[in-house]
């Protein structure tokens, strides 16, 4: 993303291609995130289901579900991979002074990484060798490590926006309390808003998937079930989405007034500061939005009275430029936007479910569904750019300027080139293996299990046939 430079300080030419780097290589790689966080919960629902009623419908979808995890998995493990070696080449001036401090939640994470790949390997390939309930708990294995994963990468994020646990001596880190920088004070909420995100996302894509089909004809089962768990699941974690990222809204005022003075366009300290729909910062004046007068100090102290510190409380040579701040607000927009529009659709839902209970056949929320997963995803990376963006000029909020923090030698452009490349490729090749998988299932049907728990024994009784009462 195109970020003008600081005023009066020549920002390295390599500043540019970092952090058009990054941005593109963290937003591809957010994308999966949420089907190894949530997508194999999911999953796991599926198979809990099918052993606990015996169902083969829900079986096939656990195990054609755990496939897709699998090739996703490999893709992210492919694009985290790249991330940590552009941690170091791309930003030596972050590694080297502050490694000490975030290289233990990093260390973390790649415990937690051994241990998703491990079992993941253990799930897929105890399928036919395994009995059910010790296979199902290795799903178990993957899932809880996936979140442990996350957890320890946004502590690291937090830890940026709000570092802690360490002690600092001629400006080196002298002393570093593990404990601390891990749970830092902005650990928590950012982990709860972005374990809701992952659940949201994968939901509502896995969802339009189904939803295309139900739109087709097919309302079998199968489909059914396939569209029903993943859309209740997002569907739950939306309306508590709003409630993290309220209180999340509060914490940012109180403890990061710039990007707070960026996301609401506040250009001058004061009260009774309006909420701004849309809009521009253009030489220092809030242009072409929509006020909504006293929201924005509402939202944040509860009362129209409230103070919020503008722009112009903080310090020039730290100031968010006008491209900063345009970029964090429209963000922002978009983000609570689109998140406005899937809490609708989940409400939906709930009302149709609450008269019927079923599966909703009304063909204008079904064409809603098949484009909430999209929706999802540009809130999520929208939410993204807020945090990232909107923590600049600084790396290390209050201790390391971004500018300071990149390499200063070294064609980044290249090296962008060639991570470009790569992601195309290993892109291209994903979505070629799952359109390849989703073919052939269509050809098999849904009316077999080729699944047997252990070697040689025959597929799961299937009882009576699942009607509309079971979904």
């Amino acid at each position: 993303m195109v970020l003008s430079a600081l005023p009066g300080v020549a920002d390295p030419p390599q500043l540019l291609p970092a952090r058009e780097q990054m941005a593109f290589t963290l937003g591809f790689h957010i994308i999966l995130v949420p089907f190894g966080v949530a997508f194999t919960f999911m999953m796991l629902i599926c198979q809990y289901r099918a052993l606990r009623r015996h169902d083969p419908q829900a079986l096939l979808l656990a195990q054609r579900w755990s496939k897709v995890a699998a090739v996703l998995f490999a893709v992210g493990a492919v694009s985290g991979t790249v991330l940590t070696f552009e941690m170091g080449l791309l930003w030596p001036g972050l590694m080297g002074p502050y490694g000490s401090a975030f290289g233990f939640p990093f260390a973390i994470e790649g415990l937690f990484f051994f241990l998703e790949a491990i079992f993941m390997a253990i799930y897929i390939y105890g399928w036919k060798r395994l009995p059910p309930w010790p296979h199902f708990f290795t799903g178990v294995v993957v899932t809880l490590a996936g979140i442990g994963g996350t957890a320890a990468v946004i502590a690291v994020n937090s830890w940026m926006n709000q570092p802690a646990g360490i002690v600092m001596r001629n400006g080196r880190v002298a002393e570093v309390i593990p404990s601390r920088v891990f749970f830092n004070g902005a650990f928590w909420w950012e982990m709860v808003h972005m374990l809701l995100a992952a659940y949201i996302v994968a939901g509502f894509l896995v969802a339009g998937v189904y939803a295309v089909d139900l739109l087709r004809g097919r309302r079998d089962h199968y489909h059914r079930l396939g569209f029903l768990v993943p859309f209740t699941v997002a569907a739950i974690a939306m309306p508590l989405q709003f409630i993290v990222g309220d209180t999340i809204a509060r914490q940012v005022y109180d403890r990061e007034p710039a990007k707070f003075a960026a996301i609401e366009l506040v250009p001058t300290t004061g009260d009774h500061v309006p909420e701004t729909l849309g809009g521009l910062y253009i030489d220092g004046k809030v242009r072409y939005g929509i006020p909504l007068p006293d929201i924005a100090s509402f939202l944040a102290g509860f009362r129209s009275s409230a103070v919020i510190k503008g722009l112009d409380a903080i310090p020039a040579a730290v100031r968010p430029t006008e491209a900063v701040v345009n970029v964090v607000h429209l963000a922002f927009d978009v983000m609570v936007g689109s998140a406005t529009l899937l809490l609708l659709l989940s409400l939906w839902f709930g009302w149709l479910w609450w008269r019927r209970r079923e599966v909703p056949t009304n063909r204008w929320f079904l064409r809603g569904s098949t484009v909430a997963g999209l929706l999802a995803l540009l809130s999520l990376e929208s939410g993204w750019v807020v945090t990232e963006v909107g923590r600049q000029p600084w790396t290390v909020v209050g201790l390391l300027l971004t500018r300071d923090a990149v390499a200063t030698q070294g064609n980044l452009w290249l090296l962008f080139a060639t991570v470009l490349a790569i992601y195309a490729c290993v892109g291209a090749g994903a979505l070629f293996v799952l359109r390849a998988m989703r073919r052939r299932w269509s050809e098999e049907g849904t009316d077999a299990v080729a699944v047997p728990y252990g070697p040689g024994s025959a597929p799961a009784p299937t009882g009576r046939a699942p009607g509309a009462d079971d979904v």
